[in-house]
């Protein structure tokens, strides 16, 4: 059975920083892409980063491009998403997800698996 768990939410003043991880099972982790989103309650889950199965590429949402970086320990089983220079709009549930076929994509329905997500809450 996979199973993909976040953490490292929690709340934090704005300009802050977090790392989120999320710990992978159950499946061929390094043959996977991986993908960070979030969600906000009235909006559509967004994109926020992706990581190619061999880390070689990565894509970033414009909103959180050159403040999160995201990265991975194939021996670990983990992927991280490094939050820097929080803002309040980055409040949000975040997910991880991992696409078995892709190098990585910013389209939620190229992946297979999904975690149960972890709160973000960047207080101003």
């Amino acid at each position: 059975q996979v199973q993909l768990v976040e953490s490292g939410g929690g709340l934090v003043q704005a300009g802050g920083s977090l790392r989120l991880s999320c710990a992978a099972s159950g499946l061929t982790f390094s043959s996977n892409a991986v993908g960070w989103f979030r969600h906000t309650p009235g909006k559509e889950r967004e994109f926020v980063a992706t990581l190619s199965y061999s880390g070689g590429h990565t894509y970033y949402a414009n909103s959180v491009k050159g403040r999160f970086t995201i990265a991975r320990d194939n021996a670990k089983n983990t992927v991280y998403l490094q939050m820097n220079n929080l803002k309040p709009e980055d409040t949000a549930v975040y997910y991880c997800a991992a696409d078995p076929y892709g190098s990585g994509s910013d389209y939620e329905g190229h992946y297979n698996y999904w975690g149960q997500g972890t709160q973000v809450t960047v207080a101003s």
